[in-house]
């Protein structure tokens, strides 16, 4: 007995076409060189393309600087020259006056009647520094800072702490000798117009008033 076919339910299904394959990713683009940066010189001749120079005629007018002075600055060179000029010449020289009781002192040719309002108080005091208790150069150090500062901030008169000299070495005021000299010389002279000993209401043969130069003068 013949066997018959085994039979196959799937031999009729149709089985898709198989999915072309997916086409390879294009190359990158080459990257291009990287720009040259431009000379100095290529710069200059783009930035002055088309410039041309200027003729001089009756209606150029030359730059001119204020007063016809140079602006000034400041240098320490420059402060030690003014102060030999001054020395030579006898500019700004002051005239000091001096006691056992106070000290005094004026630029010469400053009105004598404002160093008597002075003596006498009559300048509203905007200021002051207190040397007690310093030495000799810290003293020194100390008033040209605090003049310095004071006549940058525009104040006219304020008052220098000296002291009487009680506990210094045979009671000898070192510091009030001492500002009376710094006061009409060097690097100190150049902010003051006059000093007299203060009231003794703001400290007495202890203390000065100082009347400074407005600034910029």
């Amino acid at each position: 007995m013949a066997k018959k076919p085994f039979n196959n339910p799937f031999t009729r299904v149709k089985l898709p076409p198989p999915e072309p394959p997916e086409p390879p990713p294009p190359a990158p683009e080459p990257l291009a060189p990287p720009a040259r940066e431009p000379t100095e010189e290529e710069l200059w001749a783009e930035a002055t393309a088309g410039a041309h120079p200027v003729t001089r005629g009756p209606e150029r007018v030359e730059p001119s600087l204020p007063h016809g002075r140079a602006p000034a600055f400041y240098h320490p060179d420059l402060e030690a020259l003014d102060e030999l000029k001054a020395l030579v010449s006898g500019a700004g020289s002051f005239d000091v006056a001096d006691t056992d009781e106070f000290i005094e002192g004026r630029v010469n040719g400053l009105d004598p009647q404002i160093v008597r309002r002075l003596r006498k108080g009559e300048f509203a005091v905007q200021g002051h520094v207190d040397l007690h208790g310093l030495t000799r150069a810290e003293a020194r150090a100390e008033v040209e800072a605090f003049l310095r500062a004071a006549r940058t901030a525009g104040k006219r008169c304020v008052l220098v702490v000296h002291g009487r000299g009680l506990h210094s070495d045979d009671q000898v005021p070192v510091l009030k000798e001492a500002l009376k000299t710094w006061l009409a010389q060097g690097r100190f002279a150049r902010h003051v117009l006059a000093f007299a000993s203060a009231r003794p209401s703001d400290g007495g043969t202890g203390a000065v008033y100082v009347l400074l130069r407005r600034a910029g003068r």
